[in-house]
């Protein structure tokens, strides 16, 4: 269930652009993600990318998203089920929505999220394919949409990287991996597998970790772990099952443009 039913930094179909700096967001988080940021090294590095945001705004950048803490709006750290890691936003006008791999229903279908969909109906054929591009039906059962680098200039790719999100994001990834439910970790990529050490050096509960190529035309197809025909989305539905944590819903039948 989502954490705020009227977000403080709704989404904007015609502007994702951020239109302040992190103290608000970062005050309207639940109180377990803010303890985990509270910690010395995120804490530092949030002070100097509030810094540099404030830099580049004033310098007249298009940053994006507007809410980069949307992944922790829909859960809590104890309720996550599932993390995807991606490696920073869309960084085209009306893409990036706070949420990993995700965009609005009305924005054209990135590759990178095509491919996750190609192999969605790999694995579950004979069933309706997909029709959203909005993954928060995903977020509201579980799933955080992480990436790594939590904003991104406009038509600049990775523009944010290695400014300080990278200790924010690490911190977010232990505390999860920190708690006591099943989850499992889908780790697509060279980025998000090196990931895997902090992963294993904090996991607290039972954990699945599950590694692929990068869905991205590139590599999707390329070995030594093709992400067409991977099977992570059976494969975690499947292990969280027999863990007594339920199942997931991956495709959506719902109307598009809902929530």
């Amino acid at each position: 269930m989502p954490m705020h039913q009227v977000p403080l930094f709704p989404d904007n179909p015609t502007d994702n652009t951020l239109n302040s700096l992190l103290g608000p967001h970062l005050k309207a988080l639940h109180p377990d993600w803010q303890a985990a940021l509270r910690q010395p090294e995120p804490r530092e590095a949030l002070v100097g990318l509030n810094q540099f945001l404030k830099q580049r705004l004033l310098a007249g950048a298009r940053i994006f998203p507007r809410r980069p803490f949307r992944a922790l709006d829909h859960l809590t750290p104890d309720q996550v089920r599932v993390v995807i890691l991606g490696q920073d936003p869309y960084h085209g006008p009306g893409q990036a929505q706070g949420l990993a791999f995700s965009v609005p229903d009305t924005t054209d279908c990135p590759p990178s999220l095509r491919n996750i969909f190609k192999e969605l109906a790999q694995e579950y054929p004979g069933t309706p394919l997909r029709r959203r591009n909005d993954l928060s039906d995903w977020a509201d059962q579980g799933v955080l949409l992480l990436n790594t680098s939590l904003t991104v200039e406009a038509h600049q790719p990775a523009s944010h990287a290695k400014k300080g999100w990278e200790t924010v994001t690490d911190a977010l990834i232990a505390c999860v991996a920190g708690t006591a439910r099943p989850k499992v970790f889908l780790l697509w990529g060279s980025h998000a597998q090196a990931k895997r050490s902090l992963i294993e050096a904090s996991a607290h509960g039972p954990h699945l970790v599950l590694l692929a190529n990068h869905p991205s035309p590139l590599s999707a197809l390329r070995p030594p772990r093709p992400f067409i025909g991977c099977n992570h989305f059976l494969q975690a539905s499947t292990w969280l099952e027999a863990q007594g944590s339920g199942t997931l819903q991956w495709l959506s039948n719902g109307p598009v443009g809902g929530a």
